[in-house]
């Protein structure tokens, strides 16, 4: 008796959550990430990271405004890591495999009746050129921190992706992600049975953080989608305990940030 309640007590330490619900996110509006930047076209990637989402899910809140030395850097491990033991999220793919992207052109310029491109960003006065096309003292501007026209390829609206949720926090109906904070409705599909399964050589038919894996995994192949901020793998093949979750196969332990809390 006391061997079969030890066994338990092991195997509990490495399957924190019994359950996850298998949810469906329907893209309500369009969703754009800036995952990648090429001349001045800005593409989505088709995932939706499970950063974006567990602040979408409200589980962390970053301040509004950055004072001091938060200045300029990402608070992921201070919003993030606390979250350990609570709940999970795995980034969102595309329902059967398929997604539909849609292309748009934005315009930033000024709508000030005079305007004028200089070399790092437009100018909305006469008194805004530079010194050197004045016939004064050259000079040049500051750059712009956004930009001011370009292309965006954005998820379409209507598209569906679906996730695993780890942890019992209540998920709202509708959610807002992306630079635009897109509307997008959460639907739970239903509620799946959590088992460990012994260290091996396994599959895994779900999309990955690259930054939220155990240490002591051992990689064999996978594919990369690089987005930021932390790389995506798909179809990844790897050695170690696994959990499994109905139909799928995913590394066991998986938490925010690394796993920075070890067993």
């Amino acid at each position: 008796m006391q061997q079969l309640e030890l066994s338990f007590m092991s195997s509990d330490i490495n399957l924190p959550f019994p359950t996850a619900r298998l949810i469906e996110l329907w893209c309500a509006e369009p969703v754009f990430f800036a995952s990648r930047e090429l001349s001045d076209t800005y593409y989505t990637e088709g995932a939706i990271g499970n950063y974006a989402l567990a602040y979408a899910l409200g589980w962390a809140r970053s301040p509004y405004r950055l004072m001091g030395k938060d200045t300029g850097r990402p608070r992921y491990l201070e919003d993030l890591t606390p979250l350990a033991k609570q709940c999970y999220i795995l980034p969102a793919y595309p329902v059967d495999g398929e997604l539909s992207f849609r292309f748009e052109r934005f315009n930033a310029l000024s709508d000030s009746y005079w305007y004028a491109m200089t070399n790092n960003r437009v100018a909305t006065a006469r008194e805004d050129l530079p010194l050197k096309r004045t016939g004064k003292k050259p000079s040049t501007f500051r750059p712009s921190n956004f930009p001011q026209t370009g292309r965006l390829r954005v998820i379409e609206r209507g598209s569906r992706f679906q996730t695993l949720v780890f942890g019992n926090q209540e998920l709202p109906e509708y959610i807002r992600v992306g630079k635009f904070t897109s509307k997008v409705r959460v639907d739970v599909m239903g509620s799946l049975t959590v088992t460990l399964l012994s260290a091996g050589e396994h599959y895994c038919n779900v999309y990955l953080s690259a930054a939220d894996l155990p240490n002591n995994l051992e990689l064999f192949s996978f594919d990369l989608i690089s987005i930021p901020p932390v790389s995506l793998l798909k179809n990844l093949r790897f050695n170690g305990a696994a959990w499994k979750v109905g139909d799928f196969t995913l590394p066991a332990n998986l938490r925010f940030c690394g796993g920075c809390i070890n067993e």
